[in-house]
């Protein structure tokens, strides 16, 4: 090798600019401390993803018991209509409008119940139609009830606008021709 007068060699500079020896030594800390983050980064990933998964199977019983408690809430909002019925069953061979008006007792209690979980009866005549409460099963002409009148129910509906189990089922009115 030759030097020259600034003591330079013609050998490759060893100052880290060309990737030799001083670039790989300052590296192989920050390497170390990479691999160290790296695992301590997956580590709190997969972390994550068990708490994820416990929390899901924690979700999926919780709302399997709530469920069950709202199966149990509705079926014992129903248990004395059902006892009111075996009452009228059992009376069924003594004064027939007695019954009757048994009867009629009992579907006001299931109406009673529906309307206490938020499903209230829709049997109005003389209302406008409405899509939302109501299902048209006939058309009648009346000359003298604006075009759209409910004129018969046929079938109540049980529910409001966003929340029902079943519309009416209506006669509707329009003009005559």
């Amino acid at each position: 090798m030759e030097r020259s007068a600034d003591h330079s060699t013609t050998e490759p500079a060893t100052d880290g600019t060309d990737g030799t020896d001083r670039d790989q030594t300052e590296t192989a800390p920050d390497r170390t401390d990479t691999g160290a983050e790296l695992a301590q980064l997956e580590d709190r990933w997969r972390r994550a993803l068990a708490d994820l998964d416990n929390l899901r199977k924690r979700y999926a019983k919780d709302l399997d018991r709530e469920r069950a408690a709202e199966v149990a809430k509705v079926s014992a909002a129903w248990l004395p209509v059902l006892d009111n019925l075996e009452l009228a069953l059992a009376h069924a061979g003594s004064d027939p409008q007695t019954v009757v008006e048994g009867v009629k007792a009992i579907r006001d209690q299931a109406v009673q119940v529906l309307s206490r979980f938020g499903f209230e009866r829709h049997d109005e005549v003389g209302v406008p139609f409405s899509p939302e409460l109501h299902e048209v099963v006939s058309v009648v002409a009346q000359p003298d009830l604006p075009s759209g009148t409910v004129i018969e129910v046929l079938r109540p509906g049980y529910g409001e606008d966003g929340r029902q189990l079943r519309p009416a089922a209506v006669v509707v009115s329009r003009p005559e021709g």
